[in-house]
């Protein structure tokens, strides 16, 4: 029953976006309604918030790779390509300034 109860939670309330405070909250009406011992709330709480965060983690990764390879799709210039760029064009100015001396 309990097992059945956490996945149901789980899946329900969506553990990735779950606060500390509304896990504590959800775990103290299970409590109040005897659900659960206060010992298995504990346990609840602590499980649910470490699979919030893995999975809060997990979903930035899925997002950073997604976004980075969209971005390289589009085939932009990097960081390091602007400054090589603005480097070349520093050395022609300068070129062309040295030229227009003589």
């Amino acid at each position: 029953m309990k097992e059945m109860l956490k996945n149901v939670v789980y899946a329900g309330l969506g553990a990735a976006f779950l606060t500390k405070e509304k896990i504590e909250e959800l775990t103290k009406d299970l409590i109040e309604k005897g659900k659960m011992s206060q010992e298995e709330g504990k346990q609840f709480v602590d499980e649910l918030l470490r699979k919030s965060e893995k999975a809060k983690d997990q979903l930035d990764l899925w997002i950073n790779k997604r976004v980075e390879d969209r971005i390289s799709q589009l085939n932009l210039a990097t960081k390091d390509e602007v400054a090589e760029l603005r480097r070349k064009i520093e050395e022609l100015q300068v070129a062309l300034n040295r030229g227009d001396g003589q």
